[in-house]
């Protein structure tokens, strides 16, 4: 079977509009039956395949394999994406925006034309990640957060600015405006995008990668999309293809209904759970089923959102008449919607009563109403605990050992409660499980209006019940967007958060990322002094450890209700069911069951607060709202003024020294080993996201270089330093690293001189004496954010590869694209099967210019006692392209030298 026509183009007639567009069914008359079968994300994969035909990035051969799937699909297979347009946030896309600088450097050095380093598609950058909840619980605590924000971040936001006036195809959502993937639903996406070419109006389906994970957020509204690093993203802006595996499709059926008070936030943790059980990594999830109706698009897009927790490339639900509906909400014209639905419908694309179910060649079922009140925790996105069972829960992880995972508490610990005097001096007392933080924060949760009016109006019943939170409990509130701060006040609602602590403290990711702002001074002695294991509820997609807060251990995910459930309670040491959340003025308890709103509640202020206005009205001058950042001065020309003595952008020396022809691939001789970890290591352990302290090696830089304590920032806002970065690389305090065992945080032994010492330092050692060094870990090596700087950290230190039992997709890629070699244990083997202590010295046998994608190489190992051994591992170059960026060192320096002309 073979295709006669390629970039089969086709007239469409709309809103009496002539469009071209490129009709898949077309490929169905040349004899590709499945097209009609195939699920809807692979059919938008199958259209841009069409659109882009070339003949050599995008060939025949990647049609067939998309149109032939279900019959075809196997591993190793690769098939390019162009996406139509790129999103990334302020401390993913500055690092891009910095190699992009850096690249026209490079490019001017050598003589040439430094305009071309451009965005080739279109690019919006968010700056949603820098803002952090210093202040809180006050009605001016957004405004103080914000001054904070702008001051904090000036350098970065003075290279920002520049680069919004210098590339083209940048737009840049100023800060204070809120998370990229609550924007990207209520402003950004097109959904259909229309597209002027020689005079015709092409039409294609929106489709993206973002440097930020959770980017699947936008699959609830029908979008293909899913994340990248932040070098891949390069990839896509500068106009070439991404490459990956043709992908593996599960069908996600759902049946029924929720029950009555069970949230999106329960659905999402719950299939979080399942899938992650299952096993999706790298895969495509679809949902589909009569549940699929009963889910509001703000449903749909809680559950994508999690898409990286629970390991899938994409959750993806299809264009219907919900998605109509939405749009509709958000103030998008009538023509624009019979657009977007006439041509789905032709496309095939639209799934309604009529459609068939696709052939997925698996699929898993969940009916809705199974799904109970639950939270994750305490230390991962997939662990779910039934709310009933959360006390049980706590209980039995706080009592195991460490080595099991657990606290290691006895029970003299348990029972130890500590007084606290308050500022105002009142007097509190706090306890192993105590509640300290408490936030609705991330996208996963405020992009919700539902789950955030039956938070409002848990508060309303709270307060009305004489409820109070107690003092210890950090309190705050960070919307997605300018529009639920609307319809918050609209409905009256933010009145009773504002009464329990949960003030708007900002519009940004904040405590979801790490920068939840410090604890109380009095809360932070005692929990330091008492060495208590506190507790943080949030509303976020992540709890992994060190990420929250530096001082709290255990960390709960939970919907926005349960965390003002949980702030009151002020304890996760509780039994709902049967215990009081608190009592009144008067001492009568009060039980949550007694202030848990209904569901005809909150319909009812649903309809009366949000109407396609109040989007329209926020939106409509976005980029230029924010007058602090219009004042920025910024400077001019092609090329930025690096300032020496910046402490948060610098030249990035990846470039440096850059040979204009390519390398030979090299055998890796006389390796030791800077790290030997275990299982689940994430991008939050490679590289912190929280903030910088001043015990830490970034902060002792820091200090050398001025910069007061209170100044440090975090570390994603300094990610265009280097400096910085290398120093926070495998800096994490809570990473275990089983050369140096019984200590946590960034140590190694140093091998020449039998030393304990941190990383860094014993990086810039073995870099002296030219030894190259490796890393050694267990499954899911690299899972979490896609982080570039969690390769490009390790590079810096001087490691060469890292051999691992599996790899999480994306940081598998942004190690090749630093020129990190990836290698899997083959054959189900381990570090442990094979009795690696992470003393030996390796060496590689078998990498040269002719390795094949997924070659299966030989690494020899020497012991101590000098006795040799051998085993075999897979080289995770899994396409020709991986290959090509490995010869050039990089994905940096194969697009500089290409541009130079000599790649």
């Amino acid at each position: 079977m073979d295709i006669k026509t390629f970039n089969m183009r086709s007239k469409l007639k709309i809103n009496d509009k002539d469009y071209i567009y490129y009709p898949i069914k077309s490929l169905i008359e040349q004899g590709f039956e499945k097209v009609n079968k195939l699920p809807y994300s692979l059919k938008v994969l199958l259209e841009a395949a069409i659109r882009n035909y070339d003949g050599k990035t995008v060939t025949k051969e990647h049609i067939k394999k998309i149109a032939n799937w279900t019959v075809e699909c196997s591993r190793n297979e690769e098939i390019p994406f162009k996406p139509a347009r790129v999103l990334m946030h302020d401390t993913t896309g500055l690092p891009a925006l910095v190699d992009l600088a850096a690249m026209r450097e490079t490019i001017s050095r050598k003589g040439k034309d430094a305009s071309k380093v451009n965005p080739v598609i279109p690019v919006d950058l968010v700056i949603d990640h820098s803002v952090a909840v210093d202040f809180y619980g006050t009605a001016n605590a957004v405004t103080l957060n914000e001054k904070v924000n702008m001051e904090r971040n000036k350098e970065r936001f003075r290279f920002l600015r520049w680069a919004q006036n210098t590339f083209d195809n940048l737009k840049i959502v100023p800060p204070a405006t809120g998370i990229m993937h609550q924007i990207n639903m209520e402003y950004l996406s097109s959904v259909v995008i229309e597209k002027d070419a020689n005079g015709q109006k092409i039409l294609f389906p929106d489709s993206l990668v973002g440097t930020d994970s959770h980017t699947t957020m936008i699959n609830g509204l029908g979008i293909v999309a899913w994340g990248v690093g932040g070098l891949e993203a390069e990839v896509a802006i500068i106009g070439q293809p991404l490459y990956f595996e043709v992908p593996q499709v599960l069908g996600f059926k759902l049946t029924g209904e929720l029950a009555e008070g069970v949230t999106a936030t329960d659905l999402a943790l719950t299939i979080t759970q399942m899938l992650r059980e299952y096993g999706v990594v790298g895969r495509f999830v679809e949902f589909f089923g009569p549940g699929v109706q009963s889910l509001s698009v703000a449903d749909r897009a809680t559950v994508s959102n999690m898409a990286p927790e629970y390991g899938a490339t994409m959750g993806y639900f299809p264009i219907d008449i919900e998605t109509i509906h939405y749009l509709r909400l958000i103030g998008r014209s009538e023509e624009y919607l019979k657009l977007i639905e006439t041509y789905y419908k032709e496309q095939g694309m639209f799934m309604d009563e009529s459609s068939q179910d696709p052939d997925y060649p698996e699929i898993i079922e969940l009916d809705l109403s199974k799904v109970t009140s639950s939270l994750a925790g305490p230390k991962r996105p997939q662990d779910r605990i039934n709310l009933t069972k959360m006390k049980e829960s706590f209980n039995e992880i706080i009592r195991k050992p460490i080595v099991d995972g657990g606290y290691g508490l006895t029970e003299e610990q348990l029972n130890k409660r500590v007084t606290i005097t308050h500022e105002n001096g009142k007097k509190t007392s706090i306890m192993n499980g105590s509640v300290v933080l408490a936030a609705i924060t991330s996208c996963t949760n405020t992009s919700n209006p539902t789950v955030l009016m039956m938070a409002g109006l848990l508060a309303k019943n709270a307060v009305e019940k004489g409820l109070k939170k107690p003092s210890f409990v950090k309190s705050s509130l960070t919307p997605g967007s300018r529009v639920v701060t609307d319809y918050l006040r609209e409905s009256g609602l933010l009145f009773f958060l504002e009464d329990l602590g949960f003030h708007i403290a900002g519009y940004g990711c904040a405590t979801c990322i790490g920068n939840s702002g410090p604890l109380p001074a009095e809360v932070s002695q005692v929990i330091e002094q008492h060495d208590l294991t506190v507790a943080s509820v949030i509303s976020g997609n992540r709890n992994f450890e060190g990420r929250v807060h530096p001082e709290i251990k255990a960390n709960y995910l939970a919907s926005p209700p349960l965390v003002i459930a949980y702030a009151l309670a002020g304890t996760i040491n509780i039994d709902f069911a049967t215990e009081p959340i608190g009592f009144n003025d008067q001492g009568i308890p009060v039980y949550l069951r007694e202030i848990w709103p209904s569901s005809a509640e909150i319909q009812k202020y649903l309809a009366d607060a949000i109407y396609p206005e109040l989007f329209k009205g926020r939106y409509q001058e976005v980029y230029t709202a924010n007058e602090d950042w219009n004042k920025i001065s910024i400077p001019e020309g092609l090329l930025y003024e690096w300032d020496p003595s910046s402490t948060y952008i610098q030249e990035p020396p990846f470039l440096h020294d850059m040979p204009e022809k390519l390398i030979h691939i090299q055998e890796i001789e006389q390796a030791r080993v800077l790290a030997f970890l275990g299982d689940s290591v994430t991008t939050d352990h490679l590289s912190p996201s929280g903030a910088i302290t001043p015990n830490s090696l970034a902060g002792a830089y820091l200090s050398e270089m001025g910069i007061d304590k209170k100044d440090f920032n975090s570390y994603p806002s300094r990610r265009g330093n280097h400096h910085v970065m290398v120093r926070g690389a495998l800096a994490n305090h809570r990473i275990r690293n089983r050369l140096v065992p019984g200590l946590e945080g960034g140590f190694t032994e140093y091998f020449p001189s039998n030393e304990i010492m941190p990383i860094y330092e014993a990086s810039t050692k073995y870099k002296e004496k030219n030894i190259p060094l490796i890393i050694i870990a267990g499954k899911e090596y690299g899972t979490g954010s896609s982080r570039d700087w969690a390769a490009k950290g390790v590079y810096l230190l001087g490691v060469k590869a890292v051999i691992a039992e599996s790899f999480e997709r994306i940081h598998r890629s942004n190690l090749v694209g630093m020129g990190v070699l990836p290698l899997q244990f083959a054959n189900g083997a381990s570090a442990q099967s094979l009795g690696i202590t992470g003393r030996e010295i390796f060496r590689t046998i078998g990498l040269s210019d002719h390795i094949k994608p997924g070659e299966t190489i030989h690494i020899e190992a020497i012991r101590e006692n000098g006795t040799l051994f051998t085993f075999e591992v897979i080289v995770r170059l899994d396409n020709v392209v991986d290959i090509e960026y490995y010869q050039s060192g990089g994905i940096m320096q194969r697009a500089a030298r290409r541009l130079i002309g000599n790649q």
